[in-house]
């Protein structure tokens, strides 16, 4: 009964809103290029479902290699930080560095590095900038977060750095990693989405594109059919990260 009203809650809450929103555009008169209504936003959809299905994979691919990236970048910096606490000092100010520098300011940066003939690197590359530290914060806080109690049992053991590596901070960075992956999952996708939009070139052909074409020509209903896949696509993705995740978890406790 909880999954049945945990589902259906937002979803009614949702079409409240849709309808509340359709019945102002129609008794207001709002001009459609202005605020369409959600039935306009639904016939374009409808119209151009397989262009907007074949920009959300492009967009979906981009991220996947930039959150890959992320992550393989992230792991080989964590570890030796989470080992050494000097290299923790050197290696930190630069991550942090990067989480706080806005996306959108880099984005003309990479773009230009990448090169202007081949944009969907720099969309790539973006995404994986933007991914990085969630998941390395997540690896460098799971591997420091070993019970104490667990630490001296291995001491007392005599236990080699490999073993206690492998056998007690990997498994106890498991929740950390999986919760940062999961965060860094919806950074990739808006930093495949800005990185493509600074790029301004239709050869990346993702959603981001998709909306800037549509702006220009004033066609507003279909930069709301392209956000409102760019939304899907997020909580999709947010979604099947949640699952791994949970499966993950329940692996990981059962043993």
């Amino acid at each position: 009964m909880k999954r049945v009203v945990d589902v259906l809650a937002p979803l009614i809450l949702i079409a409240l809103l849709l309808g509340g929103w359709e019945a102002a555009c129609r008794l207001l008169a709002v001009p459609g290029y202005f605020l369409p209504a959600p039935s306009a936003i639904g016939a374009a959809i409808a119209a151009r479902w397989p262009e907007l299905l074949h920009a959300a994979a492009n967009t979906l691919v981009m991220a996947l290699q930039g959150l890959g990236v992320a992550a393989l970048a992230a792991a080989a910096l964590a570890l030796p930080a989470a080992l050494s606490p000097m290299v923790e000092r050197a290696v930190r100010p630069i991550a942090v560095g990067l989480q706080v520098t806005p996306v959108v300011a880099l984005a003309p940066l990479v773009v230009i590095w990448a090169g202007l003939e081949r944009p969907g690197l720099a969309v790539a590359a973006l995404a994986a900038v933007v991914a990085f530290f969630p998941i390395f914060s997540g690896v460098l806080t799971g591997l420091k977060s070993a019970d104490p109690d667990l630490e001296r049992l291995f001491d007392l053991y005599e236990a080699t750095p490999f073993q206690r590596l492998t056998r007690l901070r990997l498994p106890a960075a498991v929740p950390f990693v999986l919760e940062g992956v999961k965060v860094a999952a919806g950074l990739s996708v808006i930093g495949a989405v800005v990185a493509e939009w600074v790029a301004g070139s239709g050869t990346t052909q993702g959603l981001a594109w998709k909306i800037l074409e549509a702006g220009n020509r004033l066609r507003t209903a279909d930069m709301f059919a392209a956000l409102a896949l760019l939304a899907t696509l997020g909580f999709l993705l947010n979604a099947a990260v949640g699952g791994l995740e949970r499966e993950a978890l329940r692996r990981w406790r059962g043993r």
